[in-house]
């Protein structure tokens, strides 16, 4: 009985199909995970006829994939931990400038940023004139000062 690919179409697992059988309410997985697989390559090893066991290419192949969805696990939790870093940079990036947000009635607030914080459950906010605001809420950021001096001001050369 090899298993030649995995998919990331709705499946259901060893449990689903045992609870269903019991009667009892099967929730369906979006994904098999890592866990799945090793159910799996156990219960093939368990059934497989010892007359005519794996073919070394077949097993190669699903160890290789097993690899694939380990390195691909790993890569999405890299890929989210620089978005949240990027997020980060990006709000920090605010400090000191006029921005303009929508409050939670969708009103603009303008204001200087004075700080943020960096919340788990709320994410990154930033603060203006004391008041928390999503990141998400920025609508406008402008310069707090002048980068440029007017130049009725400068020496004569």
């Amino acid at each position: 009985m090899p298993v030649t690919s995995v998919t990331s179409a709705p499946t259901t697992s060893f449990t689903d199909i045992a609870s269903a059988s019991s009667g009892a309410v099967r929730t369906a997985k979006k994904a098999l995970g890592q866990e799945d697989f090793l159910k799996l390559l156990a219960t093939q090893f368990q059934a497989q006829d010892p007359m005519k066991p794996m073919e070394d290419t077949a097993f190669i192949a699903q160890m290789a994939q097993f690899s694939s969805l380990e390195q691909s696990s790993a890569m999405s939790k890299d890929i989210a931990l620089l978005r949240a870093d990027q997020t980060l940079l990006t709000a920090n990036s605010y400090i000191g400038r006029n921005v303009t947000v929508e409050d939670a009635k969708g009103d603009p607030v303008t204001g200087l940023v004075t700080g943020l914080d960096n919340d788990p459950v709320d994410g990154v906010t930033l603060t203006i004139d004391g008041i928390s605001y999503p990141l998400a809420s920025v609508r406008r950021i402008e310069s707090a000062g002048t980068l440029f001096p007017d130049p009725a001001t400068l020496p004569a050369a």
